[in-house]
């Protein structure tokens, strides 16, 4: 009994451990990294010693680009860094199906039908959250199996919603979502891709 425990201990570990490597993964790739400053060697000019070493009373220089000059080129100034943060695809479907399984309180099934909408009109996609009695002031994501413009553009002035193809599934806005609610085509896409 000890052992069983012990090892349901250690695969929680290890499933929050797999979550939050992805979410750092996603976090990383989202920052663009392309800061970049010229050094001494990429500043354009100073080839040529600007004066000779002795004899002028002034202090010896080699180029008109060192840093301590006006015009040159930047000491430990910033510059584009590549860190990769590799994630396995299994770790990334593991941590998402994990994610999806500790939320199920959350999780809404409904019927496809449900957010056919004829307009693109905000109004009707609130009328239709009001009749599946989900409250507006939470953050929702709406997982489908394929994203409609419709539904697309009648959820875009609601700041709370959000709206993710199945196939297209991220730990940053499943971890965001207060309530989700998933189609009944986006879960078959769901249990397909994520085994969840």
């Amino acid at each position: 009994m000890k052992l069983l425990i012990m090892t349901l201990k250690n695969h929680r570990k290890q499933t929050t451990y797999i979550v939050h490597r992805s979410l750092i993964n996603q976090l990383k790739h989202q920052y663009q990294n392309t800061a970049s400053s010229k050094t001494r060697s990429e500043v354009r000019g100073g080839g040529r010693k600007p004066w000779k070493q002795k004899g002028t009373g002034k202090a010896r220089a080699g180029s008109i680009r060192s840093p301590l000059w006006r015009g040159g080129g930047v000491t430990f100034g910033p510059k584009p860094i590549q860190s990769l943060h590799k994630i396995n695809i299994k770790e990334k479907r593991l941590a998402l199906s994990t994610l999806l399984h500790n939320k199920n309180l959350s999780i809404s099934i409904i019927p496809d039908n449900n957010f056919n909408i004829d307009y693109p009109k905000t109004q009707l996609l609130y009328k239709q959250l009001q009749l599946m009695e989900v409250k507006n002031d939470n953050k929702i994501l709406i997982i489908v199996n394929q994203k409609y413009k419709n539904l697309y553009l009648a959820s875009r002035n609601l700041k709370n919603i959000d709206i993710i193809q199945a196939d297209h599934l991220n730990i940053i806005s499943v971890l965001n979502a207060e309530k989700i609610l998933i189609t009944e085509n986006g879960l078959l896409t769901i249990q397909k891709i994520y085994h969840a």
